[in-house]
């Protein structure tokens, strides 16, 4: 049981940079920057700041007071304005999000059945193997749309937003936001978490027999 233990602390670690991972994915998905368009920027004045991310959109009025210049507005990909770069990424923030649960999952069930000293094989085999394809796809995915999200900002791609948002469909200045720098950091965790559970090595494969 000891010997189990000690084999199975590296895939803790593991557990906990993949559920850490999922959270940080969770967060950076309902965060709205994903984009900051600066708009009505002049020599004289303060740009007004646009926050575009994957489910809404806020503006930030710099004339304004704190407590009245922001206002959100939520969309999905069911909206037709939405485009198609958005679309992608939503998909890929949300599978990304399956994947992290069920490797998460996985992971629990796998260090159960280790800690608990379950019979071994015959034939080695890892346990943790399931959670790291799980984890390592979640990491693909985030990484996916980190990239989307980062082309279309250097394309300076527009959003043709309706007018009752009062926010302009092409932005003269655009760049990456807070959101980006959440998912990398969750698209690392995942992998990470992978190359952990990938790495488990059976007690079975340590046994070192006398020669005969």
């Amino acid at each position: 049981m000891l010997l189990l233990s000690k084999s199975s602390n590296c895939q803790v670690g593991g557990f906990v940079l993949a559920s850490i991972a999922w959270i940080l994915c969770n967060i950076s998905a309902g965060l709205p920057q994903w984009r900051v368009w600066y708009i009505n920027e002049t020599r004289f004045s303060e740009p007004t700041k646009a926050f575009v991310g994957m489910w809404r959109v806020c503006l930030y009025d710099q004339t304004i007071k704190p407590s009245n210049g922001r206002g959100c507005h939520e969309y999905t990909y069911h909206e037709r304005f939405v485009p198609w770069d958005i679309r992608v990424i939503q998909r890929f923030l949300k599978i990304s999000n399956i994947f992290g649960l069920i490797g998460t999952v996985a992971t629990v069930f796998a260090l159960r059945n280790v800690h608990t000293g379950r019979p071994q094989r015959k034939i080695p085999y890892n346990p943790f193997f399931i959670s790291a394809i799980f984890n390592t796809i979640a990491s693909a995915f985030v990484f996916f749309a980190v990239l989307c999200n980062y082309i279309s900002v250097i394309h300076k791609a527009g959003i043709p937003f309706p007018v009752s948002f009062h926010i302009p469909s092409q932005p003269p200045n655009q760049r990456l936001g807070i959101a980006n720098v959440v998912a990398s950091i969750a698209a690392l965790m995942f992998l990470s978490s992978g190359v952990i559970f990938f790495s488990y090595t059976s007690p079975m494969e340590n046994q070192v027999f006398p020669e005969i």
